[in-house]
């Protein structure tokens, strides 16, 4: 069964970045296969990692919605389950699939509870889940009906960003989806976190794992079009991640 790790925040403050740094750092230490999970609607992890997204799952379950557009020689479950293979990415160590838009007008429960069952078969593949998730986690049991055991909650140095960090955490419990342990992690850092940051994370009542700093270089490979997940070893962005890393890995 594979381990399932969840990464989430409110948009712009790293998410995706992290999720795709923690993609790499598994495959780099040997924990692979990884499946990496886009569950954000803008659909980036993508970019972060250097591949190319043909197709979604959320356009599969468009497709099933459609009667006109299905095989009348496939079932629903053939269909859901040929598109889920189509919209695989493969790469080394690693696959990458994107959940893509949002639901429309409708009911959506047949689509989601057969692309549930085959992300499920899907995942009993991989050593480890990392799903990029939005602020909220209500659409976790879209993708997997496993468990999260890791939760990473992102924030930047500022009160509102903490408290919609402590948010997502305080949902994932309230829907018992989280079995293991929840930690945040500060970017964007200039120097060392104030005491008044430290102590507003004290306050709030949040495990603090580390921080990464913020670096013009990070900026300056997202501008390029670089893959960001590929930074050097010595930028600080990525040293700083992969320490956290190996701090709330160990023993999963």
């Amino acid at each position: 069964m594979a381990i399932n790790i969840a990464v989430a925040g409110k948009g712009g403050v790293g998410k995706t970045t992290t999720a795709g740094l923690l993609v790499r750092y598994l495959v780099e230490k040997g924990k692979k296969p990884v499946l990496a999970v886009d569950a954000d609607s803008n659909t980036n992890l993508n970019e972060v990692l250097g591949l190319e997204v043909e197709s979604t799952l959320g356009e599969a379950r468009e497709e099933m919605k459609s009667t006109a557009a299905q095989n009348p020689n496939l079932t629903k479950d053939m269909l859901i389950e040929m598109r889920v293979n189509q919209a695989l990415v493969e790469a080394e160590g690693f696959d990458l699939i994107a959940m893509g838009r949002p639901e429309g007008a409708g009911c959506y429960c047949a689509a989601n509870h057969l692309l549930t069952a085959s992300m499920d078969k899907l995942a009993d593949n991989y050593k480890y889940l990392v799903i990029d998730n939005e602020a909220g986690m209500e659409h976790i049991s879209r993708v997997t009906t496993a468990r999260i055991d890791l939760l990473l909650a992102i924030s930047d140095p500022s009160r509102r960003s903490l408290t919609a960090a402590k948010r997502v955490i305080d949902l994932a419990k309230e829907m018992k989806v989280l079995e293991g342990k929840s930690y945040l992690i500060i970017s964007m850092v200039r120097g060392e976190p104030s005491p008044e940051l430290l102590k507003a994370v004290e306050e709030l009542g949040l495990n603090l794992a580390g921080w990464v700093p913020d670096d013009p270089e990070l900026a300056g490979w997202d501008l390029s079009g670089k893959p960001i997940s590929q930074l050097p070893d010595e930028n600080p962005v990525k040293s700083a991640a992969y320490g956290i890393f190996d701090r709330v890995t160990e023993g999963i």
